[in-house]
């Protein structure tokens, strides 16, 4: 029988509108729904999320409310979802790699230096959404998927897992349930499916 841990376990989410869950009640965010789940899953010790993360943030951004916050670790699992605003806004590729590095360097310190306890998670496509509906959905999905390959890259470059959100994103463009009331942002529903999906990498992290 496995005894019951002698401190609560912790979870810190980095991240921006898709990890505060925009447009969602707060217990149908994402990282709120993977803490349900993984307690159902045998993590009874896990506590609520700690969250990091706001509506409209990019990279430097999060570094920099970050660096206001008064969040310590160590945490037991910390997820990190950056940059779909650098997209949005333009900003180069190659601005994005170094502060998506220290980003994904200050996780890993936040939980403890082990690189092992850091899920990433990929920028899901938002260009699939009806607040598309008059952009270049073929270009923003370019776009994001080069970020991605950046967002992978760093991932297996620093030791931290990483988990692909983007292919059921896409979802979106047939199966209107999965996009929230502002059009953009994903639903609750769409928001269990990334949590199904971070599950059990996050899951073998606390075991």
């Amino acid at each position: 029988m496995n005894s019951a841990p002698t401190r609560p376990l912790r979870f810190l989410a980095l991240g921006d509108s898709y990890t505060i869950g925009e447009g969602v009640a707060p217990g149908e965010r994402w990282p709120e729904q993977l803490v349900e789940l993984l307690r159902a899953d045998g993590s009874a010790g896990l506590e609520a999320p700690t969250v990091i993360a706001r509506t409209g943030w990019t990279t430097d951004e999060l570094a920099h409310a970050i660096d206001e916050s008064s969040v310590r670790g160590p945490f037991d699992l910390v997820s990190l979802l950056i940059g779909v605003n650098n997209q949005y806004r333009g900003r180069p590729l190659d601005e994005f790699r170094p502060q998506f590095r220290a980003l994904l360097d200050r996780s890993v310190s936040s939980a403890g230096g082990l690189a092992a306890r850091v899920v990433v998670v990929s920028i899901p496509d938002w260009g699939v959404t009806p607040f598309a509906r008059n952009r270049d959905r073929v270009q923003i999905g370019l776009e994001i998927d080069a970020f991605n390959v950046v967002v992978r890259e760093e991932a297996a470059l620093g030791g931290a897992a990483f988990v692909d959100v983007t292919t059921v994103s896409r979802t979106a463009a047939s199966n209107p349930e999965s996009v929230g009331a502002d059009g953009l942002h994903p639903s609750a529903r769409l928001y269990r499916q990334w949590a199904e999906l971070v599950l059990p990498v996050a899951a073998a992290i606390l075991a």
